[in-house]
C-alpha cells in the first residue's frame, strides 16, 4: 500500500567505511520505521557532495566535519548556512606514506630530512581543503617541524584514487579514511604510518549534514532523519552487527572492495585502546555535536591563516547555528540515548596538547 506520508530524501555519501550508518539505516529499514524513504547516492568527491547539497539535489549528506565549517565560514567554497544533525563516527582515518618514506620513519630518521631528500618537493594529498584529513595531515607534519603551508605541495584527491596515485609515484603520501589506507598496504603502494585515532583519540570525523533551511523549515523530518541514522550508529557498535555490515559495504554499488579489506577496517584487531578505534555510538558520546569540536576546527583554520580572528561571542553564534542540538536531543530522547549535560568535552591530542 502506498503511504503518502512517507518522505523521500536523497542522501549523498562517499565510498568510505564511515558511510556505514547511512547504509545500515536503509538495509535495516530504519528509514521506513521513522517515516522516511532514504535514497543513497554515491558521489565521486567531497566537492560534489558540497555542491549538490547546496543546490538542493541532495537533502542531507555524509560529510567531513571540517567541510561543514569550511562552507559555513566561506573558506571551503561558496559561503552557505549548513547544519550538523549528528556526528556519524570517531577515528577510522590514517596517514599513508610511500614505502621508502615509511621505512625511513621506522628507522628513526626525522620526517623533515626524509622529505628534504626527495628529488622534487614532496606531494601529499588530502581529500578536501578544510576537511578533517587536511587537518590531521597538517597537524602531524607541523608537530615534526614540517611547515604544511610551505614545505610540501598539498593536493586534493578523491580517496579511491589515492592508492593508485601513490603506486604510480605521483604522490609521496596522503591522509584519507579507511579502507583506502588498507588498500594501499594491500597493493604494496604505501604504509600506514599513523592512525587518526592516535593523533586525537575520539576525534570527530564524519557528520550527517544538511542545509540549515532544511533543518529549520522541516523540523519533524530533520528529527526523523537524525533518529533513523542515530539508531543505525547504535546498531553498528555491536561487533556481530559489524560483520553483517562488511558485506553491505563490500557491495560494488557501495565501496566495491573485497570483504576482507572492508573487515580489516571495520573490525580492526590491532588497536588496543578503545578510544582510538573506529566508533559509531559509544552510548551517544560519539554522536552528540560537541561545541568544543567545532571550536577546534575554527582554531585550525586560524592557525593556517585561512580565517581572521573573531570574538568568542561570534564563534559561539556560528557554532550555535551549525550544531542542531535541539534536533539531536529530540531524536536521542525518542531512542532512549543519553544526552550529555554539557556541550563541551575535554580531549588530549598526540602532542600532549589539551583541548576543550
Amino acid at each position: 500500500m502506498h503511504n503518502d506520508n512517507v518522505r523521500t530524501l536523497q542522501l549523498g555519501y562517499m565510498p568510505l567505511i564511515d558511510c556505514a550508518p547511512l547504509v545500515a539505516a536503509v538495509r535495516l529499514g530504519l528509514d521506513s520505521k521513522h517515516g522516511l524513504r532514504l535514497r543513497l547516492r554515491r558521489q565521486a568527491s567531497w566537492a560534489a557532495i558540497r555542491d549538490k547539497l547546496l543546490s538542493g539535489e541532495l537533502d542531507a549528506v555524509h560529510a567531513l566535519a571540517g567541510l561543514v565549517y569550511g562552507v559555513e565560514t566561506g573558506i571551503g567554497g561558496p559561503q552557505a548556512g549548513l547544519a550538523i544533525l549528528l556526528t556519524l563516527n570517531q577515528n577510522g582515518q590514517a596517514i599513508v606514506l610511500s614505502p621508502p618514506l615509511a621505512r625511513g620513519l621506522e628507522q628513526g630518521l626525522p620526517l623533515r630530512e626524509l622529505l628534504a631528500a626527495l628529488p622534487r618537493p614532496p606531494i601529499l594529498a588530502q581529500t578536501f581543503p578544510t576537511g578533517t584529513h587536511a587537518m590531521w595531515l597538517y597537524c602531524w607534519l607541523a608537530a615534526q617541524g614540517v611547515d604544511p603551508m610551505a614545505a610540501i605541495r598539498g593536493v586534493t584527491l578523491s580517496p579511491p584514487q589515492m592508492p593508485a596515485a601513490l603506486a604510480r609515484g605521483e604522490l609521496d603520501g596522503y591522509c584519507a579514511g579507511e579502507p583506502w589506507a588498507a588498500q594501499a598496504e594491500a597493493l604494496g603502494a604505501g604504509a600506514r604510518v599513523i592512525r587518526s585515532g592516535q593523533l586525537w583519540p575520539g576525534h570527530p570525523e564524519k557528520v550527517l549534514a544538511c542545509r540549515r533551511a532544511f533543518a529549520a523549515l522541516q523540523p519533524e523530518t530533520a528529527v526523523a532523519l537524525t533518529a533513523a541514522v542515530l539508531e543505525a550508529c547504535r546498531w553498528l557498535d555491536v561487533p556481530e552487527n559489524r560483520r553483517q555490515a562488511v558485506d553491505w559495504l563490500a557491495d560494488p554499488e557501495v565501496i566495491g572492495l573485497p570483504a576482507e579489506r572492508i573487515a580489516a577496517s571495520l573490525l580492526p584487531s590491532d588497536i588496543d585502546d578503545p578510544a582510538q578505534r573506529l566508533r559509531f555510538h559509544a552510548d551517544g558520546q560519539v554522536n552528540f555535536p560537541w561545541r568544543s569540536d567545532g571550536r577546534w576546527f575554527l582554531h585550525q583554520f586560524r592557525r593556517w591563516g585561512w580565517l581572521p580572528a573573531a570574538s568568542p561571542e561570534a564563534d559561539a553564534i556560528l557554532l550555535g547555528n551549525v550544531r542542531r542540538v535541539d534536533t539531536y536531543r529530540q531524536a536521542a530522547e525518542q531512542l532512549g540515548v543519553p544526552v550529555p549535560t554539557r556541550d563541551t568535552r575535554q580531549s588530549t591530542l598526540f602532542d600532549g596538547s589539551r583541548w576543550e
